[in-house]
C-alpha cells in the first residue's frame, strides 16, 4: 500500500517558532505557511491544522496570526514568559505533544512541522500506537534523530523557494 492515499485523515501540527527561526537563520526569509499546509495535506483529508505561536507583543504579530487563520490553521497562542534576569521562554513542545496524542484516534497521519529533536519520544509513542508520523522541516536545522525516527521526512531545504516568502523591497 502506498504511504499516502486519498482516504487518509491528516492532522498538521506546526511549531511556528521553530520554523520561523530556522528560515530566518538560514535564509533570512519568512516561511510560506500556506505552501507548508498544502504540501503536508496533499490530496488527503485534512482533519485539523494547528499552528502554535508565542505572543511577544510586537505590532505585526496580530496580522500574522490572522493570516494563519485565513490559510486554515487554528492558532494556539501562549504568552512569552520573561523570567527574572531577562531570560525568555516560549515553548509549545508539551502542548503539541498533548494535542497530537489527543487527536491520534481521529487521524491516520500526524504531520509535525518542526525539526526539534525533543519530539522523538512523541514520534515513537505515536508509532507504537499504529500512527504514521511525517515531519516537515528544513533539513539542515532538523534533528538527525527526529529524521531517522519518522515514517517520512519532507526536507524543505530541497525546494526553499516553494516554502519561503521572498520579501519585496519597499521603495
Amino acid at each position: 500500500m502506498p504511504s499516502q492515499y486519498a482516504e487518509q485523515r491528516v492532522g498538521v501540527f506546526v511549531d511556528v517558532a521553530n520554523m520561523y527561526y530556522s528560515a530566518k537563520a538560514m535564509y533570512q526569509q519568512k516561511v510560506n505557511f500556506k505552501a507548508i499546509l498544502e504540501e503536508a495535506v496533499g490530496d488527503r483529508n485534512l482533519i485539523r491544522a494547528l499552528a502554535y505561536v508565542v505572543q511577544a507583543d510586537i505590532p505585526e504579530e496580530a496580522g500574522f496570526f490572522e493570516a494563519l487563520e485565513r490559510i486554515g490553521f487554528e492558532v494556539k497562542a501562549k504568552e512569552l514568559q520573561v523570567f527574572y534576569g531577562g531570560h525568555k521562554k516560549g515553548d509549545w513542545d508539551v502542548g503539541i505533544a498533548m494535542d497530537t496524542i489527543k487527536l491520534s484516534t481521529k487521524i491516520d497521519v500526524v504531520v509535525l512541522v518542526s525539526g526539534d529533536g525533543d519530539f522523538v519520544p512523541l514520534v515513537e509513542y505515536l508509532q507504537s500506537n499504529g500512527q504514521k508520523v511525517e515531519v516537515m522541516a528544513f533539513g539542515r536545522s532538523a534533528s538527525g534523530k527526529l529524521r531517522d525516527a519518522v515514517d517520512k521526512f519532507i526536507d524543505l531545504d530541497a525546494n526553499p523557494k516553494k516554502f519561503l516568502i521572498t520579501e519585496r523591497k519597499r521603495r
